[in-house]
């Protein structure tokens, strides 16, 4: 068979994974990467930053962390997981013939159309496409803007592609930033306002010179603003204005047991009306719902405690945020923190700048503030639209708010078939979930099986939709298969052939937490 030419956009945990597996299977892949450093938000990070999963859970299958404490940036860098796909990606390829793999900075890129017309529900661009297979005779071009560096002898790479792999991630890039009334932005502030995404690119020594007898107010209260606020509270107390409440908690153990017995394992899994079942699984579901009920209200009479000391117990089912992956992990001490008045909370639907800083509902007075950070996350879809000059393409490709977004297995657009994206939705461990999808998506392009219909896909996609819709309210556009990663993979393992019950006897099948080491012998037919 032909070797397929791949470009992968992004050498981030994704993107790295989507070469090393593409290599094995004998393609062309080349990878582009906006930064200079590999590793995506991992190659950036204060020396604060630790894990969101346990050390277990956040692994490749074939890579397990060093025995260390849990690890943080500084202290793995040199022996990453990112670090160590990047080596074995690159190693035996000789980029001058393109079959390896580029590391170039760019400043600016983008994908140019070819001028197909779409048919009336997009299935005419997916034939012109070639749906179901990896190749229909159309290829991709690209279009390059500003290199740092020339690449003309991968000129004939360049021009005309087989397939594009979207490894951009969700987390970094386009910055989440509230808008404000005329007069009540950071324009009206005397001081200086950056998002999390600047202060990561500033490295340690950098920002701690700039915020050097600093009042610190950071905006959010998820992991990169918790981060920063621990970070930043040292000389001065820092501010967090909260505008949500979230489930954070300091691990994954309440009242001394392990919640991933309680979310993570097949057992768990049952007790959720899952995209697709049948009318069995959807019999058991509705009858096992109360224990469901039971587990979250469980895990929340521990994690709450001290929440009520400060009023910050969410609206929300701790099982809701698991489902849409809005928890977080509390930096070292946070409570304390919190306790000692090193971190003071303002809790405030809305906010403005003034002169002076920061003004919070119910305060007259403002948060008095020289740096206001904002930790409010990022646009990923826009990130997606950005990608393409088509105005089609962009319309479609992260489909309307009122819906998910529409990716097929959450990787391939049922009316672009020839572009996947890789690292968009989440799990509660990415690492090992990138790795799969890769697997999955390197079977595929090695013609190991074809895509279903653009209407079968859609349908597929539609159920996946309704599921979020159910369990995660407002939240459902948020991509992400944190409570049904086992449903989820077992589906990828059946598309490569492969059995996926990965566990030996029928009380661990049903029982045990799956993890990225029940997938290390995957092996795809």
């Amino acid at each position: 068979m032909e070797k397929k030419r791949v470009v992968i956009i992004g050498a981030g945990v994704s993107g790295l994974a989507a070469c090393k597996h593409l290599l094995e299977r004998g393609c062309r892949p080349v990878v582009f990467e906006a930064d200079t450093l590999l590793g995506g938000v991992w190659a950036r990070t204060p020396d604060c930053t630790s894990l969101q999963s346990e050390r277990a859970m956040y692994q490749y299958s074939d890579f397990p962390w060093p025995d260390t404490p849990s690890p943080r940036c500084s202290r793995t860098a040199a022996r990453s997981p990112t670090t160590s796909m990047h080596m074995r990606a690159t190693s035996g390829c000789s980029t001058a013939s393109g079959s390896g793999i580029v590391c170039s900075a760019w400043s600016t890129w983008v994908l140019a159309r070819r001028r197909w017309r779409r048919g009336r529900s997009g299935q005419g661009a997916a034939r012109r496409l070639g749906m179901g297979s990896a190749s229909g005779g159309s290829r991709w071009p690209t279009q390059r803007t500003t290199l740092s560096q020339p690449l003309t002898e991968f000129s004939d790479l360049l021009t005309c592609k087989d397939f594009v792999v979207f490894c951009i991630g969700r987390f970094s890039g386009v910055p989440n930033i509230p808008t404000f009334s005329p007069g009540k932005g950071p324009e009206a502030f005397d001081g200086q306002v950056i998002h999390t995404m600047d202060y990561s690119k500033m490295g340690t020594k950098k920002a701690n010179e700039m915020l050097k007898g600093k009042r610190v107010t950071v905006i959010g209260y998820l992991k990169s603003a918790l981060d920063v606020a621990a970070d930043t509270s040292t000389e001065h107390p820092c501010t967090m204005v909260v505008r949500t409440k979230h489930w954070i908690f300091p691990n994954y153990y309440a009242w001394g047991f392990p919640i991933s017995y309680l979310y993570l394992n097949r057992f768990s899994e049952f007790l959720i009306h899952k995209p697709g079942e049948g009318f069995l699984l959807s019999l058991v579901a509705t009858i096992l719902t109360p224990l469901r009920w039971l587990f979250s209200k469980f895990a929340e009479s521990y994690y709450s405690i001290p929440m009520k000391k400060h009023d910050m117990v969410p609206e929300h089912s701790l099982f809701e945020a698991l489902v849409t992956c809005l928890i977080a992990i509390t930096p070292k001490d946070h409570y304390k923190r919190l306790d000692e008045g090193s971190i003071i909370l303002k809790k405030s639907k809305t906010f403005t700048f003034c002169k002076e800083g920061v003004l919070v509902e119910g305060e007259s007075s403002p948060v008095k503030s020289d740096v206001v950070i904002f930790g409010t996350g990022f646009k990923g879809d826009q990130k997606i639209k950005d990608m393409f000059v088509s105005e089609y393409f962009q319309s479609i490709a992260v489909g309307p708010t009122s819906s998910t977004l529409p990716l097929y297995r959450e990787c391939i657009h049922p009316k672009i078939p020839q572009l996947a994206v890789l690292g968009y939705s989440e799990s509660l461990a990415n690492l090992y979930t990138s790795e799969i999808r890769a697997k999955w998506l390197a079977h595929f392009l090695d013609g190991g099986f074809r895509l279903p219909s653009v209407k079968s896909m859609q349908s597929d996609i539609l159920e996946w939709e309704k599921f979020m819709k159910r369990y995660s309210r407002s939240y459902f556009r948020r991509s992400c298969i944190g409570v049904l990663h086992i449903w989820y993979n077992d589906l990828l393992c059946k598309d490569m052939g492969c059995n996926p019950r990965r566990k030996k006897g029928f009380f661990a099948e049903l029982f045990d937490v799956y993890g990225p080491s029940d997938y290390i012998n995957l092996r795809p037919k």
